[in-house]
């Protein structure tokens, strides 16, 4: 197999990563300096920043959990783009084998919707 394939994807990963760098490095040097108090101060959606607590704040679980489901949910789009593409090319195996990924997916989503894990309090 040639390397000459990826030379496309490398190209645009660089003509990618150029872009980023020229704009990150002329908004630094185009864009106003205006600093003020309420510029430099953290937001918290409107509402004034409470002090932190010694050695840091604790997040509730629930952030955690959301953001795992948030992969789990992720993870199964990216498995099903792939198949869609290749849905021909793989037959009834396949078909049955993303029914089966899909069902078990789903369980865990009728389980966390069970338990409240979708409740936002």
């Amino acid at each position: 197999m040639s390397l000459s394939a990826y030379v496309p994807i490398l190209g645009l990963f660089a003509l990618a990563a150029g872009f980023a760098l020229f704009s990150v490095a002329t908004s630094l040097v185009v864009g106003p300096k205006r600093y003020n108090r309420a510029k430099l101060a953290a937001y918290e959606c409107g509402i004034e920043p409470s002090p932190t607590p010694t050695g840091g704040g604790r997040f509730p679980i629930k952030f955690y959990l959301t953001a795992m489901l948030f992969i789990i949910f992720d993870i199964e789009i990216i498995f099903l783009y792939p198949w869609a593409v290749s849905f021909n090319a793989l037959g009834l195996f396949g078909f049955v084998e993303m029914i089966l990924f899909i069902a078990t997916v789903f369980v865990a989503y009728a389980y966390v919707w069970r338990r409240g894990g979708l409740d936002w309090d």
